[in-house]
């Protein structure tokens, strides 16, 4: 799902989003604007998480959301994460080959992998 499919289906209209910097923010930036000031995007609460998301034809935009608004717009954004403990094996081999570096990975069921 795309940044302008996970506003879609959280009906949040993209262009209502404030702008946000060219540079990436840095936490301070981010805890700063969750003081409680900003409504949330779709619901108008409080707001009590915020990112940058990138919206084709209208550039970075700050997406401010309540509790209830993030945990939704998680489930919904794709994960960049391995799903399964083969892939993170196979992403944890990819990282220790270009570093250079010797690796073994030891599972929870003390066999090596």
């Amino acid at each position: 799902m795309d940044t302008v499919d996970l506003l879609h289906s959280l009906g949040i209209d993209p262009a209502a989003l404030e702008p946000a910097p060219s540079w990436a923010p840095y936490r301070g930036t981010s805890l700063a604007r969750i003081d409680g000031s900003r409504p949330c995007a779709r619901c108008g609460l409080p707001a009590r998480a915020t990112r940058v998301v990138d919206v084709p034809g209208l550039g970075r935009r700050w997406l401010d959301t309540c509790r209830d608004d993030f945990l939704a717009a998680s489930r919904l954004w794709p994960s960049r994460m391995p799903s399964t403990v083969e892939g993170i094996v196979a992403d944890l081999r990819t990282a220790a080959v270009e570093a250079g570096a010797d690796l073994t990975i030891v599972t929870d069921d003390g066999m090596a992998g």
